[in-house]
C-alpha cells in the first residue's frame, strides 16, 4: 500500500519515526515537502536559504525524489496523496499553533478521500504536552520540568536510513527557488550529513568543557546545532543517546539546555497564544517605551555598550548570535531602552538562521519578565559588567567591532575614550535599571 511522508522539521533519513512507521506500513513511499508560503514569507532570509540547502541535501540523499509543490497544504497534500493513490500521509507530530491548526485541517481533507493521517514521532525528545504535573497540570517553571522530563525518559533512536523503503520517483515536482541573496553573510552547510559531522566534532572535542566555555562569547564552547536542530537535520534524541554515557558538567550541562529547548515547546503547547501575548497577562499594562531610533541603533549594533553592539553584529554577519548575548542584548533592549520585547523577538526571527518560534519568544518573554519566572524584574543585566565577566580578554567585542580593534584587553569593555567613528552610549544605564525596576513595580506591587 502507497504511503506519502511528508517532510516538515524533520529534514533527514536517519532516526526518523515516522519513516519507520511508513516502512512498517509495507509498499512505496512518495517523500513530499510543501513550500508554504504561510511559513516561507515571515522567514528571514538566513532560515530560508539554510531551509533550501537542507532540502537539497535531503533530494541528494533520496537520490533525487524528493518531491516539492507550492501552494496550501490543506490541498497540495490531498491532491498529491490521490495522484499516487496513497493510503495514507505520514507525519512527525508538529507541535506549533500554526501546525496543529494546518495539521487538523489536513488530516480532515484526508479523512473526506479516506487517506489515513498519520503522526509518529515529533522534533523533541518528549513530545510537547507529555511531562505534566502529578495532577494533570503544565510546568510554568524549568527546574521541576527538567527533574520530570528525565524521569520520563526517551525512546531509542530509530534505526532509519534511505534504503528502508522503496521511494517513489515523483511524476512532478517544482525546481526549488533559488535562495535569497545573503551578500557576505555566511551560514552553515545546511544538511544531515553536515549536521551529524558537526555533531561528531563536538563530541570529540567540545562536550567536555561545555559546562564552563558555553557562557564564553570569546570561545568556540557551544555546538552550533541549533539551525541543525530548528530543522530537523538531527534529531534531539540522536544527541541525547550519545550523551547517555557521559556523566561529566559538561553532557548533563548540554542535556540541561536540550531540555530548555523542550520546556519552552512544551509552554508554547498549553499555551498557544504565548507566541504573541504576554504569558503573564500582568505585563500587558507595562509602561513601554516607543523610541524608533533607539530601536534602529540597537539593531545596528550602535548604541555604544561593546557587548550589545557586537552580538547585534554578529546576528548581522551570521544569522547567528551568541547565547550568553542574546540574553544581554535582550535585558538591553527591554529593561535599559523600556522597548517591547516582541519588537526584539521580531528583529531575531527575521535574521537568525535558528529563528525557532517556541525558543525565541518564550527566551524573550524569560528576560522581558513577562514569561515562565517568578522574580524577573530583579535580573537586569549590566552590560558592561557582562562583557567584562564572560568576554574578559575582549576578544569578542574586538572581533565584530572593528572601530575597538585598537582597545587593548578588558578595557574595551569600559571605554574611557570613545574611537573615532564608535558612538557614545545610547543611555545611561544605571539610570534606566531604576526606570525599569520603577515599572516593574508599577505592574507587580513588588
Amino acid at each position: 500500500m502507497t504511503s506519502v511522508l511528508w517532510f516538515r522539521r524533520d529534514l533527514r533519513l536517519g532516526d526518523h519515526a515516522a519513516l519507520l512507521a511508513a516502512a512498517e506500513a509495507g509498499g512505496p513511499v512518495l517523500a513530499l515537502y510543501v513550500l508554504d508560503e504561510k511559513l516561507l514569507k515571515p522567514s528571514g532570509a538566513p532560515r530560508r536559504a539554510f531551509l533550501l540547502g537542507c532540502l537539497e541535501s535531503l533530494d541528494a540523499a533520496l537520490d533525487g525524489r524528493l518531491m516539492v509543490v507550492h501552494g496550501d497544504p490543506v490541498r497540495e497534500v490531498v491532491r498529491v496523496a490521490r495522484s499516487v493513490g496513497a493510503s495514507a500521509v505520514h507525519v512527525s507530530a508538529d507541535a506549533g499553533p500554526y501546525g496543529r491548526r494546518r495539521d487538523a485541517a489536513v488530516a480532515e481533507a484526508l479523512a473526506e478521500h479516506d487517506i489515513s493521517w498519520v503522526a509518529t514521532g515529533s522534533p523533541y525528545a518528549v513530545a510537547p504536552g507529555r511531562v505534566t504535573k502529578p495532577d494533570g497540570d503544565p510546568y510554568r517553571v524549568f527546574t521541576p520540568f527538567h527533574r520530570a522530563w528525565t524521569r520520563h525518559g526517551w525512546r531509542r533512536p530509530a534505526d532509519t536510513g534511505a534504503s528502508l523503503v522503496d521511494w517513489l520517483t515523483p511524476v512532478e515536482s517544482r525546481q526549488l527557488p533559488a535562495p535569497p541573496d545573503l551578500g557576505e553573510l555566511a551560514l552553515p552547510t545546511p544538511g544531515e550529513p553536515a549536521a551529524l559531522s558537526a555533531w561528531h566534532d563536538f563530541l570529540d572535542s567540545g562536550v567536555r568543557s561545555y559546562a564552563t566555555d558555553r557562557d564564553r562569547p570569546d570561545r568556540a564552547g557551544t555546538t552550533r546545532m541549533s539551525p541543525y536542530l530548528r530543522w530537523g537535520a538531527i534529531h534531539p534524541r540522536t544527541m541525547l543517546a550519545d550523551l547517555s554515557g557521559g556523566s561529566g558538567d559538561g553532557a548533563q550541562a548540554l542535556r540541561s539546555e536540550l531540555c530548555w529547548r523542550e520546556f519552552h515547546a512544551d509552554v508554547l503547547w498549553h499555551r498557544p497564544e504565548t507566541a504573541r501575548e504576554n504569558y503573564d497577562s500582568r505585563f500587558d499594562h507595562m509602561d513601554h517605551d516607543s523610541d524608533s531610533a533607539a530601536f534602529d541603533a540597537w539593531c545596528a549594533g550602535r548604541t555604544g555598550y561593546p557587548i550589545v553592539d557586537a552580538g547585534m553584529r554578529q546576528l548581522l554577519a551570521e544569522g547567528w548570535m551568541h547565547n550568553r548575548v542574546r540574553m544581554v542584548v535582550a535585558s538591553f533592549l527591554v529593561k535599559d531602552l523600556h522597548l517591547p520585547w516582541w519588537w526584539g523577538a521580531r528583529h531575531f526571527m527575521r535574521h537568525l538562521v535558528d529563528g525557532d518560534l517556541a525558543s525565541n519568544q518564550l527566551n524573550w518573554q524569560w528576560v522581558a519578565g513577562s514569561g515562565t519566572d517568578a522574580a524577573p524584574y530583579f535580573r537586569i543585566f549590566n552590560p558592561t559588567t557582562q562583557g567584562e565577566k564572560f568576554d574578559p580578554d575582549g576578544d569578542y567585542v574586538r572581533r565584530y567591532v572593528p572601530e575597538l580593534r585598537g582597545v587593548a584587553g578588558k578595557a574595551v569593555h569600559k571605554l574611557k575614550e570613545r574611537p573615532s567613528g564608535y558612538p557614545e552610549p545610547l543611555v545611561d544605564h544605571a539610570h534606566e535599571r531604576q526606570v525599569a525596576l520603577q515599572r516593574y513595580g508599577a505592574i507587580t506591587g513588588s
